[in-house]
């Protein structure tokens, strides 16, 4: 018992060397052996520590096993990793008589994928005890003339074991005519019975003999068959082959009537002794004989059926010539029909463990799918190359084992790119000519974050009138983001750090859309600039941003206002006056700015009188020489102040005169043109200075506004405003290219660079602005500026 214990030790031992050296030398195989007709739950191995993983991982990694037509032999217990009989194997019905026998057997795991093959010997034991075809055979043999030596061809039993299970020992019972003897060939082992003595018929004509066949295995089983010998009288010569095996090379898929040999007989007798008819021994398989047929007559036997190499490759057919004589005798020959393979059979691919949609991140090296490939037929013919198309597409065939094969990805992905491919692995084997085949799979592309919501310009410029009324909607950001899903939802907020904006503009989250929250005054507000966000909702979520510029555009809502009048009325003229003489000025500001501020002053036609106002210096002065008094010593003039706006505000000043006469002024006035000639009174002299100097400085002015405005255009032009998808025009805003300097104070609302603060502005103003249209309808609040 000790010594059992030391040698099943022992074995163990050696078989777990076994198991690693084919391992390592197997590229990853796992080679297990189990006896058949093991019964349920026999150990096979332990499966899972063999191939390097934790029990605890079988079940989260899917541990599974796939065995292609293999059913469901055997089994893996995932709570231990042992691999067991699962149900009843019996070696002859899996593999016949093949003297290798395996289960082959795919052991896939995921996260990572990978795949292991395991293949599991089965082995034989002597389970099928020898059998005969029959329970007796009857033979006739010739009295006297057949010579001793002469051998009498027999059907020996079959042993569906294999090894030593399947050698085969014939035992015959004791007699003094015959011995049995068996020879030793490539194909077969020819039985045969032999004569050691001339029988006799007169002493006994029929022989009863006992022919016992005994296998090699442990125990040793056997089988028994009933010889008939009987001893038959005269025709003494039998048919005689000139050769007792015949081989012969077949094609397969030979057509139906081919020849594949002609058989010749000769018999010493004569006359109908030495007829002879050609058939198969009893002993040919009825479906060789479906395959093949003989022509008793001539001998010839011919194709009759489907040749196959994959099912059949060598047919051993025994042939019998008998004569027509009383008795009649026979003589035996074997024919060995050896199959020649041809290139009938195209290969085969299967895909199988398709690992989709493969996300856009994955590494180069990724396993995609496992595919399997497969040929019937042998030699180059069975030999298959495997290739992928189209070539450029980035992913890569690699071998994992025989006639198996991983895809993996070869180049990064970008779903945006491609969001799937369309695969084909084309299979061709190395016959003449060459069979091929292909396969088709799909491989989705799955979408991560990778792709920042982004707007169409990097910033926007807009124009508002003031006043507008309160949630008014300005204008409508949009981003785009080319992911899918949640990952392309993108939502808008204002930068967190402008807060100060947050009671002036609002951003809905969705839609993108801008709101005013309360009408903006150009007085106080002239430009809102600022960030807005766009975030889409990954993980982790990505951001873009955008810079807005609002403009606040001017409106006519302030009245001109009287500053400054005459000095304290009323004022007193002595006249007589001269024409032109300066009696005042009115000064009057407006709050607005451009063109909405510049203001023009008139009188009424009907209270005009000898008087007249500078349209736009607001000075007072007569029309003509004042040399008496009208309409008595005070006179009102009312003078009406406007702005350019549309439509004009405009305010009315009251100016009041009181006239003086003054006859030496008289005399001097008059006189003076007498003396003097050509001579100008010194009021004339006065204003032509006052005119030449005012004129010096207003050419002074606008050639300052030229240059900056030069400037202004160049730096336009390089820095062009932008709206929608074109390039914004800057608009002339008078009638007559007009400027107006304003000096009072603006506030600017920035969120993007600069403090908001105080300056003074230089403005193009225009009379008319333009309206804006959006969704086809005409919006009066906004203007931007005109795309290209």
């Amino acid at each position: 018992m000790v010594a059992s214990k030391a040698d099943c030790a022992m074995r163990r031992l050696l078989q777990l060397v076994l198991f690693h050296t084919v391992w390592e030398m197997g590229s990853g195989q796992l080679h297990y052996s189990v006896p058949e007709e093991s019964q349920h739950g026999t150990f096979v191995g332990r499966i899972a520590q063999d191939l390097g993983l934790e029990v605890s991982e079988l079940v989260p990694r899917m541990f599974r096993m796939v065995s292609k037509d293999h059913k469901d032999y055997l089994e893996v217990n995932v709570q231990n990793g042992i691999l067991f009989v699962n149900s009843r194997i019996d070696r002859e019905e899996l593999c016949y008589k093949n003297s290798v026998c395996a289960i082959h057997l795919e052991v896939i795991v995921d996260k990572p994928l990978r795949i292991f093959h395991v293949e599991v010997e089965i082995r034989d034991i002597n389970d099928n005890a020898p059998i005969f075809s029959a329970s007796e055979q009857i033979l006739s043999i010739a009295e006297l003339i057949t010579v001793p030596g002469t051998q009498f061809p027999l059907e020996g039993a079959s042993d569906s074991d294999i090894g030593s299970n399947a050698q085969l020992t014939y035992k015959l019972s004791s007699n003094e005519y015959f011995t049995i003897e068996q020879k030793i060939d490539e194909h077969n082992k020819p039985l045969a019975i032999v004569l050691k003595k001339p029988l006799d018929r007169e002493l006994t004509s029929v022989h009863r003999l006992s022919l016992t066949a005994t296998d090699g295995g442990q125990p040793q089983l056997s089988g028994t068959i009933q010889l008939v010998i009987s001893v038959l009288d005269t025709n003494d010569n039998p048919p005689v082959f000139n050769q007792t095996v015949y081989r012969v090379r077949l094609l397969e898929n030979a057509a139906a009537g081919t020849l594949v040999i002609k058989l010749n007989a000769t018999d010493l007798d004569e006359g109908i002794n030495k007829e002879i008819s050609y058939s198969f021994s009893i002993h040919v398989s009825p479906n060789f004989q479906k395959i093949f047929s003989i022509n008793s007559n001539t001998g010839e036997v011919n194709v009759n059926g489907n040749v196959d190499f994959e099912d059949i490759n060598v047919f051993d057919l025994q042939i019998v010539a008998k004569d027509k004589g009383n008795p009649p005798l026979s003589g035996h020959c074997q024919v060995i029909i050896e199959v020649l393979d041809v290139n009938d059979n195209a290969p085969e691919v299967s895909v199988s463990s398709l690992s989709v949609p493969v996300p856009e991140d994955s590494p180069p090296g990724t396993v995609v799918a496992l595919i399997s490939v497969a040929d019937r037929d042998s030699g180059a013919n069975g030999k298959i190359n495997c290739s992928l198309w189209p070539p450029k597409f980035p992913f890569k065939l690699t071998s994992t084992f025989k006639n198996y094969y991983s895809l993996v990805l070869s180049e990064p992905l970008d779903r945006e790119q491609v969001a799937e491919y369309g695969l084909i692995v084309k299979v061709q084997d190395q016959g003449d000519p060459p069979l091929s085949a292909s396969s088709s799979l799909v491989v989705p592309i799955s979408d991560v974050n990778d792709n920042a919501p982004t707007f169409a310009q990097p910033s926007y410029t807009i124009f508002v009138k003031e006043n507008n009324p309160p949630g008014a909607h300005i204008f409508t950001v949009s981003a785009s983001d080319p992911d899918v899903a949640e990952n392309a939802l993108v939502s808008y907020w204002l930068d967190e750090k402008l807060w100060p904006l947050s009671s002036y503009i609002s951003v809905h989250s969705e839609s993108g859309k801008l709101y005013a929250l309360q009408p903006l005054d150009y007085e106080e507000v002239k430009l809102l600039e600022f960030q807005v966000r766009a975030k889409d909702a990954g993980l982790p979520s990505l951001c873009g941003n955008v810079t807005i510029q609002v403009f606040v555009l001017d409106e006519n809502d302030n009245t001109p206002v009287v500053s400054q009048s005459m000095e304290e009325p009323p004022a007193l003229l002595v006249i007589p006056v001269a024409s032109g003489h300066v009696v005042g000025k009115i000064r009057a500001l407006d709050s607005d700015s451009g063109y909405n501020a510049w203001l023009r002053y008139e009188l009424p036609e009907a209270n005009s009188g000898p008087w007249r106002v500078g349209l736009y210096s607001g000075e007072i002065s007569t029309t003509r020489i004042l040399d008496e008094v009208e309409g008595g010593s005070s006179q009102n003039l009312l003078v009406v102040v406007k702005d350019h706006g549309k439509p004009p505000l405009s305010a009315t000043a009251t100016l009041s005169l009181s006239l003086v006469a003054n006859t030496q002024a008289i005399k001097t006035d008059v006189r003076l043109p007498r003396t003097g000639g050509n001579a100008k009174p010194l009021a004339d002299t006065a204003n032509l200075y006052l005119i030449i100097a005012i004129c010096s400085v207003s050419s002074l002015f606008l050639l300052v506004i030229l240059v900056y405005v030069a400037l202004r255009c160049q730096s336009q032009a390089k820095e062009e405003i932008m709206y929608g998808p074109g390039t914004a025009t800057l608009v002339c805003a008078s009638e007559v290219g007009s400027w107006s300097y304003s000096n009072r104070h603006s506030h600017i609302l920035a969120g993007v660079s600069g403090e908001p603060g105080a300056k003074s502005d230089l403005m193009v103003f225009s009379p008319n602005i333009p309206a804006c249209v959006e969704n086809g309808k005409q919006q009066d609040l906004l203007c931007t500026t005109v795309s290209n």
